[in-house]
């Protein structure tokens, strides 16, 4: 991996794990449905206008059943679960539980295609799942109200996120770009018909600040993320840009703390480590898939 991927990895972990700072910011007042519209939308607007500088061929009638698929299980229903949670959870938990993805992802594909898992994969499994146990087995405040079926839920989003990386390995290829777009645009569409039934939280404290948020979720944290990823696929290839998944909870974590106040306690921490090493050990992840000689 040269410098400039290396940056471009480093960058995407700070974009992504920042996601979880602003919806925990737009959340208690716009609430999870209009908040997470307001992400997906102003990504496919932001993601129309690149494709359509850029001449991309977006090919609804050839492509529509694809772009519904990925835009539901990487975008609407993973991103919901999130915006429910951002009024209960944490930031930093919530970009802990995301590290969860690659675990839930392997494990979901040796069910589909029917391939045994090795021991260390599911060492990795057992892993992951323990570092959550020790996250919310040993806080209190999550048995408190609705926080642990806030947790429930948001273990849905690593879930679903597994689910659509099993069906892109069979679906057929579509540029990225094109994807991005088509399946923001999907999610927008899935999530509309939600607003007219569950209104925002609390309309008189939407202010600047929430919606500098929602704007920062949809174009950066979504539209320039997908473009930043995309491009890192193309340029190492998904093992290396895979290892994304180590470094979000990290940043996730630390503008949690910065900008929220957010308490870090110790069984948040080994709770952390658990679950990235999990995540590691069922990627097989190891120092020389990701970095090479560059001349």
């Amino acid at each position: 991996m040269g410098v400039k991927s290396a940056y471009l990895l480093t960058l995407l972990a700070a974009i992504w794990g920042a996601s979880f700072l602003f919806m925990r910011i737009g959340a208690p007042s716009l609430g999870g449905i209009w908040l997470i519209e307001g992400r997906v939308g102003f990504a496919a607007l932001f993601l129309f206008f690149v494709a359509l500088v850029l001449k991309k061929k977006i090919n609804f009638k050839e492509h529509g059943k694809h772009y519904a698929v990925v835009g539901i299980l990487s975008a609407a229903i993973p991103f919901l679960c999130y915006g429910y949670a951002a009024q209960y959870l944490t930031a930093s938990l919530m970009s802990v539980i995301n590290a969860l993805t690659p675990i839930f992802g392997t494990a979901i594909s040796a069910l589909y295609f029917r391939t045994r898992l090795e021991s260390g994969k599911v060492l990795g499994l057992c892993l992951g799942l323990l570092g959550v146990a020790v996250i919310v087995g040993l806080d209190p405040e999550l048995f408190e109200g609705n926080n642990l079926f806030a947790v429930l839920v948001v273990l849905c989003a690593p879930i679903c996120y597994g689910i659509v990386g099993t069906y892109t390995q069979t679906a057929k290829k579509v540029d990225s770009i094109a994807n991005a777009y088509g399946s923001m645009f999907m999610a927008t569409l899935f999530i509309t018909p939600l607003l007219f039934f569950i209104p925002p939280n609390a309309v008189a404290d939407i202010d600047w600040v929430v919606i500098t948020s929602v704007l920062a979720l949809g174009v950066i944290c979504t539209g320039v993320a997908f473009l930043i990823f995309f491009k890192l696929l193309n340029d190492i290839g998904m093992p290396s840009t895979l290892t994304v998944t180590f470094l979000i909870p990290i940043f996730g974590v630390l503008w949690g703390v910065i900008f929220l106040d957010e308490i870090v306690g110790w069984h948040t921490l080994i709770g952390a480590i658990l679950v990235i090493a999990g995540t590691i050990k069922t990627t097989g992840f190891t120092l020389k898939t990701v970095i090479k000689p560059t001349l």
